[in-house]
């Protein structure tokens, strides 16, 4: 039944295990693991009044009294992951203006809890859909330069020929409203499952999340959409779920996820650093780039060693004399030995003429 939660969203949360205090403190932002842990050894750190001793402690941070130089910290805050099952027909915003079902109501959590959506799902589309209130894991998840990965399970119309695979995994044109103008998708994952003739079954798998792009590429190269289904984000897979059914990540799920978000950000980081050092160094040598892309050569420099080059080819007496110009390419007189003549009278030490 659509809304209806699976056995495992019925079953009561357990208490909070505990936990290591130096996580406990870095959830509770008072600094990272390592200096957490540096305040510990400092014996700066108290639960219920005793002042920890050292390494390892544990704590229940629901119920533990615990003190960072006289301080107590705010307890963290807990967050909710819930996967749903979205059917077509919903959409996947707080309100809608236009009366139109939303995908929210059919997740009817125990905490009540105010939750939103992980990027949007279109009202004729179904599959995974993310549900959380943890703003900074959707931001990693959702922001298009961190490239986690979104698959779907698309029918087209027709038969869908290799060439416009090929097409779709280059990436094609389409308009971005926020830049104004039309750009290049990102390269995309494209598989074909099933190939009939007048029917087509693809795997899609994107990095970034364009408003309804499978549907507007699929339309630019002559096969409209039938039935689209995400059946995956990053690491998690839909599973466990008839339609219109939820259920919470299960821990293993969610560190999977956290993973792959932090993997991701740190490749993006890591990019960045070296295209910095890359320009940087450019700068620094004055290297010749087109569209972003160094030359091999300057164009200006190489023009030049190639008529230096030409020149000393045509000049056997430079080749001979060890690449230094003869008296007649340098402009000078020819001496009277290298003219065949005789001496100057100066050279041969009589008196001039």
């Amino acid at each position: 039944m659509i809304g209806m939660p699976t056995p495992n969203a019925r079953k009561k949360p357990e208490s909070n295990p505990k936990v290591r205090i130096q996580r406990v403190l870095a959830e509770a932002g008072v600094a990272s693991r390592r200096a957490c842990e540096a305040l510990v050894e400092e014996g700066a750190v108290s639960v219920n009044g005793r002042v920890v001793q050292g390494l390892p402690s544990f704590v229940d941070p629901e119920s533990d009294n615990i003190q960072v130089n006289g301080r107590r910290i705010q307890k963290p805050r807990r967050h909710y992951y819930i996967m749903l099952f979205k059917p077509r027909g919903f959409v996947c915003t707080a309100s809608d203006p236009e009366g139109r079902k939303l995908a929210l109501d059919l997740v009817d959590h125990p905490s009540g809890v105010r939750l939103f959506s992980v990027g949007r799902l279109d009202i004729d589309s179904s599959g995974l859909l993310l549900l959380t209130d943890d703003g900074d894991l959707t931001n990693r998840l959702t922001h298009p330069s961190y490239e986690v990965h979104k698959g779907y399970d698309v029918s087209v119309r027709g038969r869908v020929e290799e060439e416009e695979i090929e097409t779709l995994r280059k990436g094609m044109y389409l308009s971005d409203r926020k830049k104004g103008s039309a750009t290049r998708t990102a390269e995309s994952g494209v598989t074909v499952v099933r190939r009939d003739r007048d029917r087509t079954r693809l795997y899609i798998e994107l990095r970034e999340g364009r408003n309804r792009q499978i549907r507007r590429l699929m339309e630019r190269i002559g096969h409209p959409v039938k039935k689209l289904r995400r059946v995956r984000f990053g690491p998690l897979k839909l599973k466990g779920l008839a339609v219109g059914e939820w259920r919470e990540l299960t821990p293993v799920e969610l560190g999977t996820l956290r993973r792959a978000s932090t993997a991701e950000a740190r490749r993006v980081i890591h990019r960045a650093v070296v295209e910095k050092r890359k320009k940087a160094k450019r700068k620094k040598t004055g290297e010749v780039t087109v569209m972003g892309r160094p030359l091999k050569a300057d164009p200006v420099k190489r023009a030049g060693k190639t008529a230096t080059s030409r020149s000393s080819r045509g000049n056997p007496s430079s080749r001979a004399s060890g690449g230094k110009p003869s008296s007649r390419a340098s402009g000078g007189k020819p001496s009277s030995r290298a003219s065949g003549g005789k001496p100057s009278s100066r050279a041969s030490g009589g008196k001039p003429s």
